[in-house]
């Protein structure tokens, strides 16, 4: 509930604070004191559209601040979470208008958009009177109160869920039906693109290695000719590895005869012919090597070619052939399975079709159910409202070529005014006295369900009196047991029934220099005395003072 209302320099008002109560609370006052002041400021602070003409003459900026006391699953704690709000106890709304239109807006001190505030705003406070019809001006906002009414949020929440199931299954089968026209359209070049690709069988790392292979077979070609001409100096027929071996079997044979002499000669030697057997060695496994067959080279020359043609012809990198190879394959086997896999996809749409379908279906009946009663106790509420020829009619008009995620329905409150006329759409038909009483009707019997914890009634008793101000009074007070309930109102029947009175006057400030709208709360006397004023008017009699107690007694 609202638990207090700040606004500084906002008009007339430079520095109001207002705590209301639970329960009804009315506000009082002279004709042209200020309170649709108090409501625009109240307003504002809601979200509701700036204008700079709204800060008091002389001063750069006002402001609104609303303090609200919620239960901790209140729906707008989780609205202002949603939009990066801090949460911890009370949410406090606060708009700052400036006075070159600018304004800013924040929720328990954060900065957030005009349109969050709105959002958070729409969960805690409905305001109603005979030119403020958003209540009923929206058929998505009928729909969803005869929901409420009839206790179907459930369903309809299977009816969403089931619309959603049924998109997707519809989706999944227009993509399927997509892919496979296209894999159709597509067939012979994919058969042939397979085909080629299977026979030439790219695989992975395979450019590498044949371009490392070739590198090294077109070196080895070059280098055979000097490797061989090494191979002759060092064992061919000229030699010098058989003449060293001559020379050391006859230094062998000399060796007993000077020792000192032949023995190092004899060593050096033999390391030598060790050093060219080794050499020799080294070089035929050099010319093993570097062996290989030519039509080997063309082979390998042949493969690279092959498969950089087949890059080029795809467009992709050579390492990418074998996964492109793999995707055809797999597109000619969705192509083959592609019908099978399509009937599937079309039983799973058309059984969620079927289930939305049942779902909706039920619900639409279940509204239809929920709208009689809610017609019948809607217009069991016209006749003390001098409505007593009305009727409000709840018109559901179903199509299942309308099928949506709230259903198949939709629905508009009409009324009929006269016997005789037309029904049509309330909006339309009922005048701005007749639309507030319908909407308090309304309200009345939808207190607990679908609506905001605090209602503001801005004059809706206009226009009325006596018995039709007395029934008006008494069901704003019914709605007061189930919401906090905030009128602006003229009627003496309904302020005698409040549990809180404030009265709005305006009064001199600033020695006279200009006047300012001043709100105070009325004790029982002078409420009392409020009251009587409302009664006689200008000059209060102690008749209208007696009155007016009865008419307090008499409420109570």
């Amino acid at each position: 509930m609202l638990v207090q209302l700040a606004i500084r320099d906002i008009v007339l008002i430079d520095r109001l604070d207002l705590q209301p109560s639970a329960g009804l609370t009315v506000l009082t006052g002279e004709t042209g004191a200020g309170k649709s002041i108090l409501l625009d400021a109240f307003a504002l602070a809601l979200g509701g559209r700036g204008d700079g003409a709204l800060v008091r003459e002389g001063k750069l900026q006002g402001q609104v601040t609303a303090a609200f006391d919620l239960a901790a699953d209140h729906p707008a704690l989780a609205a202002a979470a949603n939009h990066g709000v801090a949460l911890d106890g009370d949410l406090i709304l606060r708009r700052v208008q400036m006075a070159d239109g600018r304004t800013r807006a924040f929720v328990n001190d954060q900065p957030v958009s005009a349109q969050a505030l709105r959002a958070i705003a729409r969960e805690l406070v409905e305001i109603h009177g005979q030119h403020d019809d958003r209540a009923l001006v929206s058929s998505a906002t009928h729909r969803t109160l005869v929901d409420a009414y009839g206790g179907l949020g459930g369903q309809a929440g299977d009816v969403r869920a089931a619309h959603q199931a049924m998109r997707t299954a519809r989706m999944e089968l227009e993509q399927e039906e997509a892919r496979i026209a296209k894999a159709r359209a597509d067939a012979d070049y994919l058969r042939h693109a397979h085909d080629e690709l299977s026979r030439l069988a790219p695989e992975t790392g395979e450019e590498e290695a044949l371009a490392a292979r070739r590198t090294a077979m077109m070196q080895a070609e070059k280098v055979t000719g000097e490797l061989r001409d090494a191979q002759d100096a060092v064992g061919g027929d000229h030699a010098p590895l058989s003449v060293l071996s001559g020379v050391l079997r006859r230094l062998e044979r000399r060796a007993a005869q000077a020792p000192a002499l032949i023995e190092p000669s004899v060593k050096a030697l033999d390391a030598a012919i060790v050093a060219l057997d080794a050499a020799q060695t080294t070089i035929e496994a050099a010319l093993r090597e570097a062996d290989f067959d030519p039509r080997e080279l063309e082979r390998v020359e042949e493969r690279l070619f092959a498969l950089r043609g087949a890059a080029r012809k795809y467009s992709v990198a050579i390492e990418a052939l074998p996964g492109l190879a793999a995707k055809f394959a797999d597109d000619l086997a969705a192509l083959d399975a592609g019908e099978a896999h399509l009937v599937k996809l079309s039983q799973a749409a058309v059984a969620a079709e079927e289930a939305y379908a049942r779902r909706a279906d039920a619900l639409s009946k279940a509204r239809k159910a929920a709208a009689k009663k809610l017609d019948a106790a809607v217009c069991a509420e016209l006749a003390p409202l001098k409505l007593e020829r009305a009727k409000f009619i709840t018109e559901i008009a179903s199509d299942a070529g309308l099928a949506g995620p709230d259903g198949i329905d939709q629905i508009e409150f009409w009324a009929q005014t006269n016997p005789g006329t037309r029904p049509g759409p309330m909006m339309k038909v009922a005048s701005g006295g007749e639309l507030a009483r319908f909407m308090l009707a309304l309200k009345v019997v939808l207190a607990d369900r679908g609506s905001a914890p605090t209602l503001v009634f801005d004059e809706i008793d206009t226009g009325v009196g006596g018995a039709v101000a007395d029934a008006i009074g008494q069901r704003l007070a019914r709605l007061a047991d189930r919401a906090q309930v905030l009128a602006v109102t003229h009627a003496p029947q309904v302020a005698a029934r409040a549990e809180g009175h404030f009265r709005i006057s305006k009064d001199a400030a600033d020695r006279g220099k200009r006047v300012a709208t001043r709100v105070e709360p009325l004790d029982a006397a002078a409420r009392r005395e409020e009251v009587a004023r409302m009664l006689a008017g200008a000059t209060i009699t102690d008749e209208a003072r007696a009155a007016a107690a009865s008419l307090i007694a008499g409420a109570r």
